[in-house]
């Protein structure tokens, strides 16, 4: 066999390592969260929105430089047979002690935000931290990593979806709001089907490995059945509308759910559905662009 290994410079090996593609996952629940804040009439804090934006970004990046460390180390991600982008460790681009130093680094900045933003938002925030660096580390650390069972979709929704945008909601606002709930669930739900995607194109390879992800356990039939309500879900949340008359802008994507959800069940396992986690991500973004577009049309009208 042709190894599949390609050279590349060490600054191209440490953005695959970032995995640069899903690092909007990050970015859309923030933004949203403190768009929904602004619609409910709270100002703009920009230096609180900066830190929370840095702050979910590392969490992710530090995610990724874990996950490709220890897995790396695992012998899960073998370039050869990897139908999934490369990863930094398995390619030997970059040694697992670096990478896994690097996640450390970036944890360490997470914290040093975070002290700022509990000064603002007190224990919501700093529960929201201390647990997500923790989920950050347990991901893929430890004998049984929470990336080789079948609760990573799960874990992606509570923090790439309800604390993201809820954390977000609140430093701005400084109060609870049932909205930040359900625009968190919101956009959890396609953030846990990239991860499903990921999962589904990786199961014959995950199992060999010994893995028991939620693509394994459910088996290809339910996995793509998990995968359309991650995508659809959302816009059935939508329809009593959240707070505005515009609530059905966000509708405007259901045919690129539809295609979605047709291509995960029309394209067989291998690199292609690579395109489909891409495209699952830009869905994401969109959903929430649109959402907060329609919180600022001009009939807009929120009750706080």
């Amino acid at each position: 066999m042709i190894s599949a290994v390609k050279s590349v410079s060490t600054a191209a090996a440490w953005v695959y390592a970032m995995r640069p593609k899903t690092l909007a996952m990050s970015v859309v629940p923030v933004i949203v969260g403190t768009c929904l804040a602004m619609a409910h009439g709270y100002p703009l804090v920009p230096h609180v929105l900066a830190a929370t934006l840095s702050a979910s970004l590392l969490i992710l990046i530090a995610t990724n430089f874990f996950n490709d460390a220890f897995d790396g180390e695992k012998g899960h991600d073998d370039p050869d047979i990897r139908l999934g982008p490369p990863r930094a460790v398995a390619s030997g681009w970059l040694p697992a002690a670096q990478v896994r130093n690097a996640a450390v680094g970036v944890l360490f900045c997470v914290f040093l935000l975070g002290l700022f933003l509990v000064t603002r938002g007190g224990w919501p925030i700093l529960l929201i931290g201390l647990t997500s660096m923790l989920a950050t580390l347990a991901y893929s650390a430890g004998p049984a990593p929470i990336s080789s069972g079948p609760a990573g979709e799960v874990l992606v929704i509570i923090y790439f979806g309800l604390a993201a945008v809820f954390g977000s909601y609140y430093l701005q606002s400084g109060v609870f709001h049932i909205d930040a709930l359900i625009c968190g669930l919101l956009i959890g739900l396609p953030a846990a089907g990239v991860l499903m995607v990921n999962n589904y194109r990786d199961r014959v390879n995950d199992g060999n490995a010994g893995r028991r992800t939620l693509a394994i356990v459910c088996g290809p039939a339910l996995a793509r059945l998990a995968y359309a309500v991650c995508v659809l879900a959302p816009l059935i949340l939508l329809l009593p509308g959240v707070g505005t008359r515009w609530h059905w802008l966000p509708l405007l994507t259901l045919p690129l759910a539809l295609v979605l959800v047709f291509r995960l069940y029309t394209t067989p396992i291998g690199r292609e559905l690579n395109k489909l986690l891409a495209g699952t991500v830009g869905y994401q973004a969109l959903l929430g662009f649109l959402l907060c577009l329609g919180w600022w049309m001009p009939i807009t009208s929120i009750d706080s």
